[in-house]
């Protein structure tokens, strides 16, 4: 369920012409039979975990994994049982350097981090099938434009972690003496070469909560989700 200052903002949104004609061009895609990602009950997971003053670092991404069953709502995160995507890999590899001890998952479920107040966010929340960025422009930035705003206003301080272009630019008016923005390369095979590695994201926000005197995220993730 939709934690309820997010409900709240949801219920603003729909109100706006650019949100319905969103919903409905999606609605109107799903009834050509065109695979959209994630499932509809999973658009708005991210919002399931964690309200709005309780988020604690914000990881923002692109727009959805575009493969079968892979998608469901929560940024770089992907359902049990599915294989590690190459982004993800390239996340793990950057823990195992950043944060003492972390151990490979053989999975790459996240919602142990969502659980703990990580507010996985994509700044598209649909795609098509096989079709990357193909509901870019469709709507969802100026809804996730808000998300960030509302944040910015009025969470008591949090870490902004921001991979790729994208992100960057939605950083732009963050405040940073309220907030931590840390910017880097996309994870991505194409771009992790270019500063990603190395870039210690996770330590450092780590240091920063606890100069907040606020609980540390434990990135640590279970080897292997129950079946």
């Amino acid at each position: 369920m939709i934690k309820p200052q997010w409900q709240q903002l949801l219920n603003s949104e729909a109100k706006k012409e650019y949100y319905q004609r969103l919903t409905s061009e999606i609605a109107k895609q799903r009834s050509s039979e065109l695979a959209i990602y994630p499932a509809e009950k999973d658009i708005f997971n991210a919002f399931n975990h964690v309200d709005l003053a309780d988020v604690k670092v914000v990881i923002l991404g692109q727009d959805p994994y575009h493969g079968k069953d892979q998608a469901h709502g929560l940024a770089f995160s992907v359902q049990h049982g599915v294989k590690v995507p190459p982004s993800l890999v390239n996340i793990y590899k950057e823990l195992t350097t950043d944060i003492s001890g972390f151990k490979t998952p053989t999975h790459g479920c996240l919602t142990t981090w969502a659980e703990q107040g990580v507010l996985l966010l994509n700044t598209v929340l649909t795609v098509q099938q096989a079709n990357a960025h193909s509901h870019a422009k469709l709507g969802w930035e100026t809804f996730t434009e808000q998300v960030i705003s509302e944040l910015n206003e009025h969470n008591p301080g949090c870490v902004f972690i921001l991979w790729g272009a994208h992100a960057h630019k939605k950083g732009k008016n963050i405040n940073q003496d309220k907030h931590l923005v840390l910017a880097g390369p996309h994870p991505s095979p194409l771009s992790a070469y270019r500063g990603f590695f190395g870039s210690q994201h996770f330590s450092q926000a780590n240091v920063w909560l606890a100069k907040q005197e606020m609980k540390p995220i434990d990135w640590h993730l279970p080897r292997a989700l129950a079946t």
